[in-house]
């Protein structure tokens, strides 16, 4: 299994290093934080190829970080000595028996230790040393990657020109599924791990019989062609079966399900297809599985039953990353896998408790992606609590909290605890409000406090005088005539009755009336708190 991954300088990575999860990795972010590139690095390490294509040709100066790109022309231009980008990914290996042959200390490891191992560097090639150092006088950001070269090694500071058997990896892209020539790069590539060596030896050579065949059938037609002499030596043209390794059966015999070929199946059953073979622990699988998005082109129940099918398949042998913009899928795999990447950070919550990792596990439908992903969050318990607060935010700072990059995201009902341990695990800047409920607030505060941090996560109480709920406390601070103008109630209507009968739509005339309120002590203090 993976124990470390290093990238330097390769696309959003300036200087990353990540240790993951030994078996499963949920990977979330936001858009560009790296996910994708993650899985590519990766794969490229581990494979020595992208896209189905050898290192040297899919090279292109778009692969080195921008950042170490810019600092290099602006030092060169103004004479100043600095050394090329480069780039450099290294995976470092668990010490096992049967990865001996990659066991070295030809790492970037500080102090040395030797491990198992591989590593990809992309690096200026001595031999056009000259060249480079004439390009450098007047550099752009475009690097000449002409004159680079790429080195695949072993820890053991061995060249590699095929991937080690022991790193067997497997790919599965959802986003782009579709393959128009049949069976792709990545399929044949699964579909290998599938089949014993003795049953792909058997399919070769009934293949192989089958062209045979075909060629006693051309006999009469070869019979007539020998008769033209159309060469210029006069020799004769025939038919016949190509029988070289170009030809193999795995680009003919192509897979089909419900008798549709594979290629023409929809995209969500491709990818759920690949899914399963690469996991399947009844054939020499993967040991290593990318997923990219596993959600795209699925219906719910789809999604559901795909989930569920990984959970059943994930071997012990297996390491998994899976990339994903679901809430469902984050939830129902486990919020103890997930890996928060973003430029060159990530956070990691392994250690959450598994009770409340069970918990969201039985609300597969929560936002918990919401809150993994907000820089700033105010969790409120209801639909009306979001919708007034957002409304008093706005009246306090003029603007909604939104657009200042905060999240206010409503529990419905679910356990402060759990959601606050949720935060806590991944260091959040969060604002907790919460009724009061006529309880004493050191009583409220006192099951949820190991998650709170002063200043980073607060907990906010409705005040104890001024009613038990969100209702009571808004009378309390704008009273009666005030609120029933505002919310169009008649002297005849209980106020107190109809705003807690009719909370979610009190809540939306409070936030379209042209009438200011004043906000309950509580909520303005979790405003100017979340605010900073």
């Amino acid at each position: 299994m993976i124990t470390k991954i290093k990238i330097h300088g390769y696309r959003i990575y300036k200087k990353f290093e990540l240790a993951p999860n030994k078996k499963l990795n949920l990977i979330v972010g936001a858009n560009e934080a790296g996910k994708s590139t993650l899985i590519e690095a990766l794969t490229l390490a581990l494979t020595g190829r992208i896209n189905g294509r050898g290192v040297a040709e899919e090279l292109n100066p778009y692969w080195f970080n921008t950042d170490v790109v810019a600092d290099f022309v602006k030092r060169r231009s103004i004479g100043v000595a600095a050394p090329f980008p480069k780039i450099l990914i290294e995976i470092y290996l668990e010490d096992r028996p049967e990865l001996q042959e990659l066991l070295g200390a030809a790492n970037s490891d500080l102090p040395v230790k030797a491990c198992p191992g591989v590593s990809l560097e992309i690096e200026p090639n001595p031999e056009y040393l000259e060249d480079l150092q004439a390009w450098a006088k007047a550099p752009s950001h475009l690097l000449p990657v002409e004159y680079y070269r790429h080195e695949w090694r072993s820890f053991a500071d061995k060249q590699l020109y095929a991937r080690p058997k022991q790193l067997s990896t497997a790919l599965i892209d959802s986003r782009t599924v579709r393959s128009s020539s049949g069976v792709d790069y990545h399929l044949r590539q699964i579909l290998g791990y599938s089949l014993e060596p003795a049953e792909r030896a058997a399919i070769a050579v009934a293949y192989r019989q089958v062209k045979a065949e075909m060629s006693e059938r051309l006999k009469d037609v070869n019979d007539r062609l020998s008769e033209q002499r159309a060469t210029p030596h006069g020799h004769p043209i025939s038919l016949a079966m190509d029988q070289s390794a170009r030809s193999s059966w795995e680009g003919v015999v192509t897979p089909h399900v419900n008798d549709v070929p594979f290629s023409m199946s929809g995209q969500g059953q491709q990818a759920a297809i690949k899914i399963a073979l690469a996991m399947s622990r009844h054939s020499t699988s993967a040991n290593f599985v990318m997923v990219e998005e596993p959600e795209n082109h699925l219906s719910h129940t789809s999604l559901a039953q795909l989930i569920s099918r990984m959970e059943e398949m994930i071997g012990e042998e297996q390491q998994v990353f899976a990339t994903t913009h679901s809430s469902f899928v984050l939830n129902r795999l486990g919020l103890g896998a997930l890996l928060l990447v973003g430029n060159d950070s990530y956070s990691k919550i392994s250690d959450l408790d598994g009770e409340t990792v069970k918990y969201f596990q039985k609300l597969p439908g929560y936002d918990t992606l919401r809150m993994a992903l907000a820089s700033k969050i105010v969790l409120v318990e209801g639909p009306s609590d979001e919708i007034v607060f957002e409304r008093f935010f706005c009246d306090i700072f003029g603007k909604r909290p939104m657009e200042l990059g905060i999240d206010v995201i409503s529990m419905r009902g679910l356990s402060i605890a759990r959601c606050l341990e949720l935060c806590a695990a991944l260091d959040k800047h969060v604002a907790v409000l919460r009724d009061n409920d006529g309880h004493a607030h050191d009583d409220l505060r006192a099951p949820v406090a190991q998650w709170l941090a002063d200043g980073r996560r607060e907990l906010f109480i409705g005040g104890l005088g001024e009613g038990a709920t969100l209702e009571p406390q808004l009378i309390a601070h704008n009273g009666e005539v005030v609120l029933r103008k505002v919310l169009g109630i008649t002297p005849a209507a209980d106020l107190g009755t109809w705003m807690t009968r009719e909370k979610t739509e009190g809540a939306l005339r409070i936030a379209s009336s042209e009438i200011k309120l004043i906000a309950p002590a509580y909520m303005s203090a979790a405003a100017k708190f979340i605010h900073g």
